[in-house]
């Protein structure tokens, strides 16, 4: 089976999500999609204190060795079983989540563009590209609703890591990307050309 593999990059928030969801959508049942949060690296010999505390946005904080072994499984045609990271507890969950290969393999993450071995992996990098302010409250609405965090933890953590590291690791990553989306899913014009680009591709 012919593979297309394509990262999509992009700071907390920028709208990265709604990319790849939109791909999804445009080819039902011809993607398969692992996320670099899922890789957050265990640890269990730390209290939840101590856990909550750590840069978690640094590069250092993900296991990508298994994300690499993972992403050539899927592009081998072999199926994966993808770990899941519980936010509320920050550690990896027990459970995981199968996934099949397919043509198309989207892997999404905030720093995946600066990890070489991963990058080297990828047909097409799509970096989406979002206003700082649109980004801070886009996370602020999520971590507080959607995982049950206080509004100054939030504002600790951006201030203290996020923010940061956006500065120092994802940002200057933007130039390994291929193409540079403003907006991610909702570029209408760069999400069609973006389709027709991976039609393309799959179908030659």
């Amino acid at each position: 089976m012919k593979t297309l593999v394509i990262g999509v990059a992009g700071g907390t928030g920028s709208g990265k999500t709604t990319l790849t969801q939109a791909l999804m959508d445009a080819f039902p049942g011809q993607t398969a999609v692992i996320y670099h949060d899922a890789y957050y690296k265990a640890h269990p010999d730390l209290t939840y204190e101590e856990r909550k505390a750590l840069n978690w946005d640094a590069p250092e904080s993900f296991d990508n060795d298994r994300m690499v072994q993972d992403l050539q499984k899927l592009v081998a045609g072999e199926s994966i079983d993808m770990p899941l990271y519980d936010y509320s507890i920050y550690n990896p969950s027990e459970e995981t989540k199968h996934v099949e290969p397919a043509p198309v393999i989207i892997v999404e993450g905030i720093l995946i563009f600066a990890e070489p071995e991963i990058c080297g992996l990828m047909d097409i990098k799509i970096f989406v590209d979002t206003d700082a302010d649109v980004r801070i409250l886009r996370r602020i609405k999520r971590d507080v609703i959607d995982r049950g965090r206080t509004l100054e933890s939030v504002e600790r953590q951006y201030l203290e890591t996020v923010k940061p590291m956006h500065e120092l690791y994802v940002e200057p990553s933007k130039h390994n990307a291929d193409i540079i989306v403003p907006e991610g899913g909702r570029n209408l014009v760069a999400l069609d050309m973006l389709i027709h680009r991976v039609r393309g591709a799959i179908e030659n």
